[in-house]
């Protein structure tokens, strides 16, 4: 039996039509600007490409070396700039920076903000959610169909080690350019989407490569309030297209308070903690020799999770230093049924950054009524129950404990009991964590 789900897409290019539209379309060209090989020849977009960080901390320098000022600001100039310039030229299907937004006081610091205009104009579409790896359809709508008013710039390594800037560089097709592009529908100030070699048509599936560029793409942002996410099919990507996404939130994530206990330390020093008090359960990856260890021990373990067929959503927090891995099983329990009517009635799809703490309610009431209880509420239904999530913990330890030779690179101050693979075949019900009581009156961020 297939599971599926019902739920409004969410559309994330003005291009976005129904597939059989798009499948019309096709034939005798598109007619437009898009990413495709029919409009390509001759295109020019902005290229940034970064300087390769070998050091977590992107402001260690060698001795004797001297910090150059990169030609343009990333974040603040190119990123947000151009995110504004789209925004005066009317591509948004609506002003995010209207939607009312409040901190719900408490334990946790949840924010809520009314998104009304999200979901509306679209009619509810059948999604899979029993299969985290599917192919690639080139029938469906995918980000080379977007149009290159949408793309804000191309996003690369230097090939001479020091960051460059071209303010109109040649898309080159044989390379498959890495873009970042503007969310139409927008979360939050500065919603793009990072989109690894958007040529090569990859599928929704995290490889080390595409890891890496996210984690360069936190970096170079160097702010902590600017986070990527990522969300596996099966855990509310909607499009099939390998994709992050990225915005700009001047507040800190209730899932970035939680503590966390330490449960080892990887043999290239990544140290790996599972959360503590939080209503997802999840692990946080951080430290490591290079960037380029946090990002390998990270990617092996979404890689492990897409193998065995388990849903998950990824955070890379604080500059790309710190990073969240939640596996979870909201879509799943609603497919069967699992799922109470007065969470579903909400419409909310717990994807990154519901789990992070940022609810985005599509309702009036669900925003007036919000509080920590209702918040750790619907959050409960989306984390795998402990047992569950030891078995997927056993599962990931084992995916990590190797390096790239497939040597053993073991693991220090294991805490973590290995189970059978029959045992992690059992999907166990989620339990509810405690919830936290009492409602109390909002602050509305200013």
């Amino acid at each position: 039996m297939m599971l599926r789900i019902k739920r409004v897409p969410t559309v994330v290019s003005n291009y976005q039509k129904d597939e059989a539209e798009e499948g019309a379309r096709r034939v005798g060209g598109c007619g437009r600007n898009c990413l495709n090989q029919c409009c390509i020849p001759g295109a020019k977009l902005p290229l940034y490409a970064f300087k390769k960080l070998n050091k977590i901390d992107g402001d260690k320098e060698l001795p004797g070396c001297e910090k150059r000022e990169p030609p343009v600001d990333f974040l603040d100039s190119l990123l947000l700039g151009e995110w504004e310039d789209r925004m005066q030229r009317g591509l948004f299907r609506y002003d995010v920076t209207a939607c009312e937004t409040k901190v719900i006081p408490g334990q946790f610091g949840f924010i809520a903000q009314l998104n009304e205009g999200r979901h509306l104009k679209k009619r509810p579409t059948e999604f899979r959610v029993d299969k985290v790896l599917q192919p690639f359809d080139g029938n469906k709508f995918n980000f080379t169909k977007v149009g290159q008013e949408e793309v804000l710039f191309q996003f690369e390594a230097s090939e001479d080690g020091e960051v460059q800037f071209i303010p109109s560089a040649p898309i080159e097709p044989e390379n498959s350019p890495s873009v970042v592009a503007i969310n139409v529908s927008p979360i939050e100030y500065g919603h793009v989407l990072l989109i690894p070699r958007i040529l090569e048509h990859l599928p929704q599936r995290i490889d080390r490569e595409s890891f890496l560029l996210a984690l360069h793409m936190a970096a170079e942002a160097g702010n902590p309030y600017f986070r990527l996410g990522y969300n596996s099919l099966g855990a509310f990507a909607t499009i099939n297209h390998l994709h992050f996404q990225a915005y700009y939130l001047a507040v800190t994530f209730p899932i970035e308070k939680a503590p966390s206990k330490k449960i080892t330390v990887s043999g290239a020093g990544v140290k790996v903690s599972e959360l503590l008090n939080y209503p997802v359960r999840g692990l946080v990856f951080e430290g490591g020799n290079t960037l380029q260890d946090l990002s390998n021990t990270v990617s092996d373990a979404c890689i492990c999770l897409q193998e065995n067929n388990i849903p998950y959503n990824v955070l890379i927090s604080d500059c790309g230093k710190r990073i969240f891995l939640l596996p979870q099983c909201y879509a799943e329990k609603q497919a069967l049924g699992e799922v109470r009517a007065e969470l579903l009635d909400t419409q909310v799809n717990p994807a990154v950054w519901e789990i992070s703490g940022h609810m985005v309610l599509k309702r009036k009431k669900d925003y007036e009524e919000a509080s920590d209880e209702n918040a750790w509420k619907l959050l409960a239904e989306v984390s795998l129950s402990e047992e569950r999530f030891q078995e997927v913990n056993a599962l990931i330890f084992e995916a990590i404990a190797s390096d790239d030779n497939g040597n053993a690179n073991l693991l220090e101050d294991p805490e973590v009991k290995p189970h059978s693979r029959e045992e992690v075949d059992t999907i166990n019900t989620s339990s509810h964590a405690a919830m936290v009581t009492g409602t109390q009156q909002c602050l509305v961020l200013q």
